[in-house]
């Protein structure tokens, strides 16, 4: 067996920061299984990668965590459960909208607001009661400076962000995630629009985020996931095949399967 089975009475007592057993997940009310009985368990305050070839459901498992896929009729999971942060995420009692400020997500594209870079970090602020001037002017450069990006705007905080380069819309885009102050941030790809220079900018981030969150990235790029990641999980054909420290995945993988996919043989 690949990865371990948690029981219940562990899942309610583990450190993880997301703990997920015997998943399956739909996009057509059970129809079809896009994952199959996953079980994996993410450390906080570490940077946990997916990798596997397109469509073999990283991003799918990924936008799980926050419910992202509830926006698709027909998608759920069907069977298993999510815990994050010790709460079970389709508990009746989950407030959906508190979730996702506590998993926050930085998408594949970035997708900043057509408003200033200011306003775009203070966004989410603003939704969650907070008003006062002095106090979103802290908060806005606090993030700012967290996201490596307060140096290269902050005389420019009233311009579009629009006017900011591919590599720093994304790391706006992370600013803004963690202004409203997440545990967990979920990133789909966050690189793979960006240049070598941007990319490498954002991945030092990621290394620097880690020490205060829980980081869950997809990638494709397996030397990505060697520079950036702690722990890795491989995927496949809806199914997690082997998950353990970055190290011994990319070094001495138990499947051979593992090893053929991050040599390049197949994928």
């Amino acid at each position: 067996m690949i990865h371990k089975v948690i029981s219940e009475e562990n899942v309610k007592t583990a450190p993880s920061a997301i703990v997920a057993q015997d998943v399956d997940f739909s996009y057509d009310g059970g129809k079809t299984l896009s994952l199959k009985n996953i079980s994996l368990e993410v450390p906080p305050k570490k940077v946990t990668a997916f990798i596997g070839p397109s469509g073999c459901g990283k991003s799918t498992f990924l936008r799980c965590f926050n419910r992202m896929n509830d926006m698709i009729d027909g998608a759920g999971v069907t069977r298993g459960s999510i815990h994050v942060l010790d709460e079970e995420i389709h508990h009746p009692s989950i407030n959906v909208i508190d979730l996702r400020k506590k998993v926050g997500m930085v998408f594949q594209k970035s997708n900043p607001f057509p408003r200033s870079i200011s306003d775009n970090v203070a966004y989410g602020l603003r939704l969650n009661g907070i008003t006062q001037k002095s106090e979103l002017q802290d908060r806005v450069e606090h993030s700012l400076r967290g996201a490596a990006l307060w140096d290269e705007v902050k005389d420019r905080l009233h311009e579009s962000a629009f006017s900011l380069s591919g590599g720093q819309q994304q790391r706006l885009c992370i600013a803004r995630t963690i202004a409203v102050e997440p545990r967990v941030i979920l990133m789909d790809e966050p690189c793979s629009a960006l240049d070598p220079v941007a990319t490498a900018k954002v991945e030092n981030l990621i290394s620097e985020l880690a020490k205060e969150y829980t980081i869950v990235i997809v990638t494709h790029n397996m030397q990505q996931a060697t520079r950036v990641s702690d722990f890795t999980a491989y995927f496949y054909l809806g199914e997690l095949l082997e998950h353990g420290s970055t190290k011994k995945i990319f070094s001495n993988p138990d499947l051979k399967q593992t090893e053929d996919y991050i040599s390049g043989r197949f994928g």
